[in-house]
């Protein structure tokens, strides 16, 4: 699923699109992206004649920020945009485009996702705004200190890696980075989040937003489906350290990566580096 920078990145690309843009027409083609059980003409009659103030984030969740409402991204496994002119995607490996929102400057924005996993979910704006109470701060915000972390973290008794990626603690944050965040910092994922020392909080909260800020520069990791707009690729997949590289050996002292499950998730780790 995509995470903080890859969702991050995708807000970028879209926003110089589509901010000032006015929804001409919605059209859903399959009905299933539809969050929620939404109704499909509901939806289109709602955003037909909408402007488009700014295209945001929050968390993992993509916003097109309307002049009525709220449209709520999800992304999920495989969702991706494209922007372009004409009745196809600019991009040749789009083929399972499942909704098409035509512009008022002629180009229309499509949505791709072949395994229909993500979708859309349309809030009023007091809706959103309870909505979004629920998540946790956001680990790039300029106010987000150490001492922050150490306080969601040692929040109720968690691993470490289950709290970084439990949402209402912290936003944006998942398998990913995570993984990465807690090798830099020499983490154990298993630690109880409890435990956690001062100084190891405050070196995890510089691997974690480190970690971020590159992951942004190289505009995120892909793997097998994610992209940024019009099938753009992310490039930080070249620089994981132990997410998806069990059995290879640890950068740091050649020790093989380790694979653990926790909640259903794969975790990755250095058994020699972190503890």
């Amino acid at each position: 699923m995509p995470e903080l920078p890859e969702v991050e990145t995708i807000r970028r690309e879209l926003a110089p699109h589509l901010e000032g843009r006015r929804i001409r027409a919605l059209r859903i083609i399959k009905p299933d992206i539809l969050l929620a059980g939404a109704r499909p003409a509901d939806i289109s009659i709602a955003v037909q004649g909408a402007s488009i103030l700014a295209v945001g984030r929050r968390g993992k969740w993509l916003l097109f920020e309307l002049d009525n409402a709220v449209l709520v991204t999800q992304l999920r496994m495989t969702g991706r945009f494209a922007v372009g002119r004409g009745p196809a995607p600019p991009v040749e490996e789009f083929r399972h485009v499942a909704a098409e929102f035509d512009l008022d400057d002629g180009r229309t924005l499509f949505y791709d996702d072949v395994r229909r996993l993500g979708g859309f979910l349309l809030l009023s704006h007091e809706e959103w705004r309870r909505a979004e109470a629920r998540f946790g701060p956001e680990p790039l915000e300029p106010r987000f200190r150490a001492r922050d972390l150490g306080s969601v973290l040692r929040r109720g008794r968690l691993p470490v890696k289950n709290a970084l990626m439990d949402q209402s603690r912290l936003a944006g944050i998942g398998n990913i980075y995570a993984s990465e965040a807690l090798h830099a910092a020499g983490i154990g994922p298993a630690r109880a989040a409890e435990t956690l020392t001062d100084e190891e909080v405050r070196a995890l909260h510089r691997s974690l937003r480190r970690i971020l800020r590159r992951a942004l520069d190289e505009s995120g990791t892909t793997f097998d489906s994610y992209r940024a707009v019009n099938g753009r690729s992310g490039s930080f997949q070249e620089r994981l350290r132990v997410y998806g590289r069990e059995g290879e050996a640890c950068n740091r002292c050649g020790a093989p990566i380790r694979r653990i499950v926790q909640s259903g998730r794969s975790s990755f780790f250095c058994a020699d580096c972190q503890v």
